[in-house]
């Protein structure tokens, strides 16, 4: 099943040209694989976005480990090396751990956590060296024959020294070189070295000189064979031990080396990324819409990136030939196949959507094959009898009217496509039928695509207008490429001027789609700038918003530090006291007056005395106006109150509204009293107000009135704290006054005043 799936995709890849683009990833891997990753994607997907984020150097080149892991479950003894590859893979492993990049919020963190390395295991990489020699001081019996052959090799060069320096042999040499014949040290003497030397003649030169191996050297290599034979022994007896330990863990390094092969994949990818500046389109879709921005095909050198939103279940691409329809189709399906298995590509991933197809076929190259004895429409209805009833496939056919005659064709095609759409599949095909693209046109599951002509230059821009069928520009490309003008000329008469008519009308629909899609882009771009603006100014509002909520806090803060002047004056119950705490008040709110810019008061609706006027739910009438630079206005509500009042509060409005929604009386304080409660706006007004009332000694109808007057004119000067006195006794006064509180539209709330300013026997009213 591996080697089937391996050999399909091996064949898609061949016929889109990734054959290239796959060889340089599969060069990243640690060792030779297939590009398929198992594994549920979206745990891959967070694990990818991991390793973007770190920094980490890639695993060593190592061999497969099936052969070794099989060897052992046969109790089969490994080599040094074959152990090696194992300890490299654990090695590995325990390097990722100890990476402090890595932190605990990380998928990759859990990942490794699950890695559990056992002791024994441990054991076995402070065994070994990273040359996958075994460490000294670890077995006694291998360093000793290790410095005994050591020895015995110091010991021949001693020895040779000393043969070289001998005077009897220097008649005999050759020359003062070591020649090493089959791995033997030898010198090369002349005849008669026989009372000089003692020795193996191992070979002459063509010269007849000798090639002599002293006995001297020749006794040493018998103790170095010697030697190396226990070497070997001791060697095999250490790697029985070694596999024994690996044995007990055959699972664990089972699960170590399909972990391996799996982190393998992804590092693969992330530094195939990295080192070609390549994207991952690793978005969830939810339909099979597929939506490519920028993408270019890898095996293009210069190419023009591909922007494509495809919709529908069928792309039929028309238009110039050489125009880039094939490379259309190419670039849809590789764009598929590279998300299929995570593989990155040259795109735009942000803004691209991919969704994942179990099934992708490609029917692109000429079936023809006189080895198999099969025609062109043959071999493509044989593709087509394949696919027929596959689920979940995505298909790209180029010049699907290959190899038969076109109006048959279009017949057969039309058939087949709409079958394959019944079945939900995805399909991309390149044609010039027109009459195929004509039976077609009015379904509603195909998206037509024209190749786009330049008719100035001559050439195709290997753009593409989206909705149009376009023409294929026969006549014009055969003459790009050499064929003579009045052969093109005489083919043109023959074609027939009522099928050049068709033609012409059909690009002159290219042009205004093509003038069409100009506007709208240039429409797009204004509303983009407009939304742009819209944007700014919303930004602008919430800045004023916020500039003024901040002024407003100072404000507030300034008011609360004027009222605690005033409170700490009705403390200390002192007349001097009281009145330097309200010019301290009087002069905060002067200072701060002075320090608004003056455009604050610019701008100001503008009332005149007579305007009808709504001040929250009440209307009423303006009277003058007021304060040192006439920045109040005097008004009276309906209702009889008049108030000082800020030009901004107030809304202007007609005298019939004002009657019609507001008819009621003004209100009289007494049955007795006829005339509204009126208060004289002079100099000496707001000096002669007090910010508490005592009604000690008042029957309940004269503290009313009373009241009702103090609480008008503490309104007009500005308070908005007063204190009201109203002792304790029967409780009838108390209760008269805590009623007219409660129904009074100016009180905001009301409280018993604390004990040092009264208690139960007098109100603290907030106005």
């Amino acid at each position: 099943m591996q080697e089937k799936e391996s050999y399909q995709y091996e064949e898609i890849v061949k016929k889109l040209d990734l054959e290239d683009f796959i060889r340089s990833f599969t060069s990243f891997f640690s060792r030779i694989k297939p590009i398929h990753l198992q594994g549920d994607k979206s745990s891959l997907v967070s694990f990818i976005k991991d390793l973007e984020n770190i920094v980490f150097s890639p695993p060593p080149k190592t061999k497969k480990l099936d052969i070794s892991i099989l060897h052992l479950k046969k109790f089969g003894t490994l080599k040094l090396e074959e152990i090696f590859e194992f300890i490299k893979i654990i090695r590995y492993f325990s390097y990722l751990k100890s990476l402090s990049s890595i932190t605990e919020d990380m998928f990759i963190y859990k990942y490794l956590q699950n890695i559990n390395i056992p002791q024994e295991i441990k054991y076995l990489m402070e065994v070994f060296d990273c040359e996958a020699q075994i460490k000294s001081g670890i077995y006694d019996e291998l360093d000793s024959l290790i410095l005994s052959i050591s020895r015995q090799k110091t010991q021949i060069s001693k020895i040779l020294g000393e043969i070289l320096q001998s005077n009897k042999l220097v008649p005999y040499l050759v020359d003062r070189q070591i020649h090493y014949i089959n791995g033997n040290e030898t010198l090369l003497l002349k005849s008669g070295f026989n009372s000089a030397i003692k020795g193996i003649i191992i070979s002459r030169s063509q010269s007849g000189f000798f090639y002599l191996l002293p006995s001297e050297i020749h006794n040493i290599h018998q103790k170095i064979s010697e030697f190396e034979e226990k070497l070997q022994i001791c060697l095999y007896n250490i790697c029985k031990e070694l596999s024994a330990i690996l044995r007990k863990h055959i699972l664990f390094l089972s699960f170590i080396d399909r972990e391996f092969d799996k982190f393998d994949h992804l590092q693969a990818r992330i530094n195939f990324a990295k080192a070609y500046n390549l994207e991952f389109v690793t978005h969830k879709t939810t339909d099979k819409t597929i939506i490519l921005k920028g993408f270019s095909h890898p095996a293009l050198s210069h190419p023009k990136p591909i922007d494509i939103e495809f919709k529908n279940q069928l792309l039929m691409v028309t238009g110039v030939n050489a125009g880039g329809k094939t490379m259309l189709l190419k670039s849809i399906l590789s764009s598929v196949f590279l998300a299929k298995h995570l593989l990155p590509m040259k795109i735009n991933a942000y803004a691209s959507r991919i969704p994942n197809f179990k099934n992708i076929f490609a029917i692109i190259a000429d079936p023809q094959n006189s080895k198999n004895d099969i025609s062109t429409f043959a071999g493509r209805m044989l593709h087509f009898s394949q696919i027929l009833n596959t689920q979940d496939l995505i298909i790209g056919v180029d010049e699907i009217e290959l190899g038969t005659d076109a109006d048959e064709a279009s017949s057969l095609y039309k058939v087949l496509l709409e079958h394959l759409l019944d079945k939900n599949a995805k399909i991309i095909i390149t044609t010039h039928h027109k009459r195929l693209a004509a039976l077609m046109a009015s379904d509603s599951r195909i998206q037509m695509c024209a190749a786009i002509f330049d008719e100035n230059a001559q050439v195709p821009t290997y753009g593409f207008l989206h909705g149009s069928i376009g023409k294929s520009y026969a006549f014009e490309t055969a003459k790009r490429y050499g064929i003579p003008t009045n052969l093109i000329i005489e083919a043109k008469k023959i074609y027939g001027e009522d099928k050049e008519k068709l033609n012409e009308l059909i690009e002159k629909s290219a042009t205004l789609e093509i003038e069409l899609s100009k506007k709208t882009s240039i429409l797009d771009m204004k509303i983009e700038e407009y939304d742009k603006k819209k944007q700014e100014q919303q930004e602008i509002i919430e800045t004023l918003k916020r500039q003024y909520a901040k002024q407003k806090f100072e404000l507030d803060n300034i008011y609360n530090q004027a009222l605690n002047e005033i409170k700490s004056a009705i403390k200390a119950k002192e007349s001097s006291e009281m009145h330097r705490s309200m010019n301290n008040a009087n002069k905060i709110i002067q200072a701060i007056r002075q320090t608004l810019p003056s455009e604050q008061f610019k701008n100001k609706k503008e009332f005149r005395p007579g305007d009808h006027i709504r001040y929250g739910v009440q209307d009423g009438i303006v009277l003058g106006k007021t304060g040192k630079n006439n920045e109040f206005l005097l008004v009276e509500l309906d209702s009889g109150i008049k108030l000082k009042i800020s030009p901004d509060k107030l809304k202007h409005i007609s005298k019939a509204i004002s009657n019609n929604q507001l008819p009621h009386k003004p209100r009289s304080v007494s049955k007795t009293k006829k005339q509204k409660i009126d208060f004289s706006i002079d100099k000496n007004t707001k000096n002669s107000v007090n910010v508490s009332l005592d009604l000690h000694g008042l029957r309940s109808e004269e503290a009313i009135e009373k009241l009702d007057k103090f609480l008008s004119d503490a309104l007009i000067a500005g308070f908005d704290e007063v204190l009201i006195y109203h002792g304790i006794g029967t409780g009838k006064l108390s209760f008269s006054v805590k009623e007219f509180l409660s129904s009074h539209p100016k009180v905001i709330s009301f409280c018993d005043a604390p004990i040092e300013m009264g208690g139960f026997g007098a109100k603290l009213v907030r106005l």
